[in-house]
């Protein structure tokens, strides 16, 4: 090669410095080539593997989505049976008071459709459809219901899980408060620690039952209330506690990182 190039002359070769020319000669570019080739099996190799990583992602994505969107499904045939049960309590005795609650029963409905396939929602529209559902009650308990709610005005622009509260204030009507003859009070707040939301709701009602744990518990609003936080804030994100009170009644207690919607828009839709 250094001969036909100019580099070496015809003479000096011989049988052993051509082989070893020509061995040389291989070697390296075997060794060239053989790098190229490696470097580009590499690349191919990372980009299939970057490939299978988002679609394993997209894949675990969608089947978070759609595991929350069945939760969510859970708990709106739950809420409308029990809603409906309430109103044909009053149709016969108070059919004035059933038209309103009627009426109220409509705008949870609406409510609920608009809050479908979004997952997290501004506390102000959860209490919006918290207030419906509170105007029901009260007319069918009247003044032996009452309700506190203690929220910060500068934490209505939080995002939480849509439709979560409703099932633990019902909760704690059907177990807690229905269950004296003299009703009794709830307690709503929220308020905020560092960066996360703690949601409270109290009662003074009958209390848990003894030995009352998650497992054994059979009830579906506060079971699926419970899977949803879990998978909408995973990594033991979010804490979902019930306790009996020292005065009587029971305590849910939820804490969650807080968001806001000028923060994490992309929160708000699958």
């Amino acid at each position: 090669m250094k001969a036909a190039l100019g580099a070496a002359t015809w003479s000096r070769l011989s049988g052993t410095i051509i082989l070893t020319e020509v061995l040389r000669e291989i070697f390296w570019s075997m060794l060239v080539y053989c790098l190229i080739v490696g470097v580009r099996e590499a690349y191919l190799y990372h980009q299939r593997y970057v490939s299978a990583e988002l679609q394993m992602e997209r894949l675990q994505r969608n089947f978070s989505e759609a595991r929350l969107n069945a939760l969510r499904m859970q708990l709106d045939p739950h809420f409308l049976f029990n809603a409906l049960n309430t109103v044909s309590s009053q149709v016969e005795r108070e059919p004035k008071l059933a038209r309103r609650m009627i009426e109220h029963l409509g705008d949870l409905l609406r409510l609920s459709l608009n809050s479908r396939g979004v997952h997290e929602i501004l506390l102000a529209e959860e209490l919006a459809f918290l207030d419906h559902y509170l105007a029901t009650q009260k007319i069918r308990f009247g003044d032996s219901l009452k309700i506190e709610i203690r929220i910060a005005p500068d934490l209505k622009d939080a995002l939480v899980p849509s439709l979560f509260i409703q099932p633990l204030v019902e909760n704690a009507i059907r177990h807690g408060i229905s269950k004296r003859a003299r009703g009794g009070s709830i307690i709503l707040s929220a308020q905020r620690s560092q960066e996360r939301l703690l949601i409270q709701v109290l009662d003074d009602g009958v209390g848990l039952p003894p030995g009352w744990s998650f497992e054994a518990h059979k009830g579906v609003g506060l079971s699926v209330t419970r899977e949803r936080f879990a998978g909408l804030y995973p990594d033991n994100t979010s804490q979902f506690n019930v306790r009996r009170r020292t005065e009587g009644g029971t305590e849910v207690s939820i804490s969650f990182p807080l968001h806001r919607r000028r923060e994490t828009d992309d929160r708000l839709t699958p």
